[in-house]
């Protein structure tokens, strides 16, 4: 931060649905990340240079009372906020506008708190979006600032206890993939999947998905954000399930193909062993100092090897690419690795280059839209300072010839 700045983070609103209905609340990962604080209606300030050392860590809370312990459920006490956050100036939020005031005097930048991330696209006004007009309009002297960068910067390289949270959220969602190899059978519908996915996960104190689950048979493999998940899967077909379980606000990013019959066909097994070896060759390359797009470069000549061998390409097809789009995206048109983290498409600035403990995910794919299948595989890894990346889903049953064992153990 610049000298004789402060930093301000809202949480979330809790957004309605219509009537007195509401979304379940997800609190805004910045602030989280920064204080712990996991509730509505909460800002932190942050001033590293404030003339009295109690506004240089400042959180703003929703007071709470008896008839609110009642109804919602117990919040953050002066008390229990110290012990959760670690930052000693609480107040609340009837008194920010007078003790802004006193810091606005004392300040010259305000650090914005925008979502600058390169996927999102949000029409919603946040409650960070309110306070940030708010205070423009009453102090429009200020210098702004914007806050993402350094966010995006904190928060791609993970602390060892986040690794161990990514890698408590990959047990729990080994657990539920492990449970569906021995339930899976023709004729099982694909909700039943998710069903038993929601049990186990919930189970061993997930709050559930990490994201929207993926359950796709068949053909449905080949719509890459398929979700309905509302057909039966038929016997010799391949379901694709990209399903993972959060755990304390962090994601996993599982993907894993497996057949309905419990057996792949020939030509499944090839292109499966295609995709398999693409997803661990392109793990070697997530070392320090890469840079994620040269990254994707080299991970499409891997895969235009495979859909070469496979016979879904050949050689005219490359000599006649567009470099744009090359030929293999015919087969394989997203990305194979993103940041995780507290989001499940985490934080991260793209054209930096890639650190030690960083979190991606690896997952690369082949669709295959006129033989009704699609195939992809994923795994999440940690950057290490030397040598491969640390696979967090080693455990996770990916070789074709365990899942087939597995599913046709007993």
């Amino acid at each position: 931060m610049k000298p004789n700045s402060i930093a301000v983070f809202n949480s979330n609103d809790i957004y309605p649905i219509s009537a007195d209905s509401t979304m379940p609340f997800e609190q805004h990962r910045d602030i989280f990340y920064l204080s712990g604080v996991d509730q509505e209606e909460s800002i932190l300030l942050l001033f590293p240079d404030a003339p009295k050392e109690k506004y240089r860590e400042v959180l703003f809370l929703k007071e709470t009372n008896e008839h609110i312990a009642i109804w919602e459920g117990e919040k953050l006490t002066k008390e229990r906020a110290l012990e959760v956050s670690g930052i000693k100036t609480v107040y609340w939020l009837e008194d920010l506008e007078k003790i802004f005031f006193e810091i606005m005097t004392q300040c010259e930048t305000v650090y914005v708190n925008t979502n600058e991330h390169y996927r999102s696209n949000v029409e919603t006004e946040t409650r960070e979006d309110r306070f940030t007009k708010w205070w423009k309009a009453k102090y429009p002297a200020h210098t702004v600032a914007k806050s993402n960068p350094i966010l995006q910067r904190l928060r791609s390289v993970k602390d060892p206890i986040e690794i161990d949270l990514i890698q408590n959220a990959c047990n729990i969602t080994e657990k539920g993939f492990r449970r569906l190899l021995s339930f899976v059978k023709p004729d099982v519908w694909e909700y039943n999947i998710e069903a038993e996915l929601l049990h186990e996960f919930i189970n061993n104190r997930s709050k559930g998905f990490a994201y929207t689950p993926i359950i796709a048979s068949g053909n449905n493999a080949n719509v890459l954000h398929y979700i309905e998940n509302n057909q039966p899967c038929k016997a010799g077909d391949l379901i694709l399930m990209d399903v993972a379980a959060e755990y304390a606000n962090y994601s996993s990013d599982l993907s894993r193909t497996i057949p309905v019959s419990g057996r792949y066909t020939k030509r499944q097994r090839d292109v499966y062993d295609a995709v398999l070896r693409v997803k661990n060759e392109a793990t070697k390359l997530l070392v320090p100092g890469a840079i994620w797009a040269d990254y994707h470069v080299e991970v499409g000549k891997l895969m235009t090897s495979e859909l070469l061998g496979l016979g879904l390409l050949d050689k005219a097809d490359i000599q006649n690419e567009d470099p744009e789009w090359p030929a293999y995206k015919k087969y394989f048109m997203h990305g194979t690795s993103h940041h995780i983290g507290l989001d499940t498409h985490d934080y991260g600035i793209l054209t930096e280059p890639i650190l030690a403990n960083m979190v991606f995910t690896v997952e690369p794919g082949i669709y295959i839209p006129d033989e009704g299948f699609g195939i992809r595989l994923e795994d999440d890894v940690v950057v290490q300072e030397k040598g491969e990346p640390f696979n967090l889903m080693g455990n996770i049953p990916i070789e074709a010839e365990e899942i087939e064992d597995l599913m046709n153990k007993g």
